[in-house]
This record gives structure tokens, sequence and C-alpha cells, in this order.
């Protein structure tokens, strides 16, 4: 109970709490967008190249040779006999397939040419070798 003859306090609004959990959402949000990053293909230390373009296809079929030499197609392991094979029933019918070689650097530059070889057997099969800028 309060005294008549004691003054009334202003109310006051503190914001600080508030701007506080303002920065804590924002941090979330902006460390969360960092992780939303697509990744079609293992990771390998692609080669550097200063002509390199994007590629603007619908459909794409991701080989990965890395720096074991260890070919994987979309991310599961194949032998590189079945490579052909597999990627013709990944093309079906489809006349617009772009096939992305990501190949680790150290790579020897014979293993990334069967690998091509395979794919260059495939009709319709389109051939990229992907790079860093």
């Amino acid at each position: 109970m309060r005294l008549p003859d004691e003054p009334e306090l202003p109310l006051q609004i503190n914001i600080l709490p508030m701007i506080d959990v303002i920065f804590a959402i924002l941090t979330f949000f902006i460390m969360s967008t960092l992780f939303l990053t697509r990744s079609e293909g293992l990771p390998v230390n692609l080669p550097k190249a200063s002509t390199a373009k994007q590629q603007q296809v619908p459909t794409k079929i991701t080989i990965t040779v890395d720096e074991k030499e260890q070919v994987s197609l979309n991310r599961k392991p194949v032998a590189i006999d079945d490579l052909t094979k597999q990627i013709r029933t990944l093309v079906g019918s489809n006349p617009e397939v772009l096939v992305i070689i990501n190949a680790d650097e150290k790579v020897d530059y014979g293993r990334v040419v069967a690998v091509m070889d395979r794919v260059r057997q495939v009709e319709g099969a389109k051939l990229a070798i992907a790079t860093q800028k």
C-alpha cells in the first residue's frame, strides 16, 4: 500500500534485454544460413582455372574422384567398369544431362581420362570438369 505523500514513480520500459534477444536471434540466423550451402559431390581439392564458367543445365550427375583415386557416382562409390552402365541408367531418355567430374588435383591424369572416356560412351551426356575460380 502506498502512502499519500509518497511521489509516484514514472513507468519505464527497459529495452536492453529485448536488444540482447534480437541480437541472439540475428546471430542464430546468420550462423544457420552459413551451413545451407549445397554440396553435390564429395569434398576434394579442385584445380583452379581462370576461364571457369557456371553451367546452367537442369539435370546433373556428379562423378567424384578423390585423392585416393576412388570413384563415386552421386556420392555413392562405384567401380570404374560399371560407370558407363550406371550413367546410362541415370540419363535414361533425358537429352539435357550434364555429367560433372570433380577430380582432386592430385589425382593421376590417366584416371581422369579413363572416367571421361566412360562418360563419352553414353549418348546425350554432356561432360564438364569442376574447377575453382
